[in-house]
């Protein structure tokens, strides 16, 4: 398999997409944070002293799939059409799953901002609740499917 971000000299480079075709591209990813129940019922009841979880980490994972490229070497600046991120508490666990879905037309595909989105909600995730959690775990992180481009539409196998 060949490498498409190292130049002729073995060096990195950001990969020439100028004659791709702009389709619709579609990233899902999900990440899961793991913590003490105690913790998981404080987010429940905005008894985080910080404030809503949630509500904190949902725009923090929004601003992260928007500066992707700030932070991903090789990634292009792309325009973002659409950004939904997702929580859902599961108690038997004491984790709260994060997703997330990023939407784009263009010549390459979005799921580095999707991959960025859970990370940087789950890691805002930990920064409100380090004070009463600090051993919480973010684990999991992974791309679910994707969609657009030459590969067209391919999903995870669970």
């Amino acid at each position: 398999m060949d490498f498409t971000h190292v130049n002729e000299q073995g060096r990195a480079r950001m990969v020439d997409v100028t004659g791709k075709e702009d389709s619709e591209r579609i990233a899902v990813a999900e990440a899961v944070v793991k913590m003490q129940a105690e913790t998981l019922a404080l987010i429940k009841s905005g008894g985080i002293k910080k404030g809503d979880v949630l509500a904190v980490a949902q725009v923090a994972g929004i601003m992260g799939a928007k500066q992707t490229h700030a932070v991903i070497p090789m990634c292009h600046p792309l325009m973002i059409n659409s950004i939904n991120i997702e929580f859902e508490m599961m108690e038997e666990q004491s984790s709260i799953l994060i997703r997330a879905e990023v939407k784009t037309t263009g010549k390459t595909g979005v799921e580095m901002e999707a991959l960025t989105a859970v990370s940087i909600a789950a890691l805002t995730v930990y920064d409100m609740c380090k004070a009463v959690d600090r051993w919480m775990e973010i684990c999991e992180i992974k791309l679910l499917e994707k969609s657009g481009g030459k590969s067209g539409h391919v999903k995870r196998d669970e």
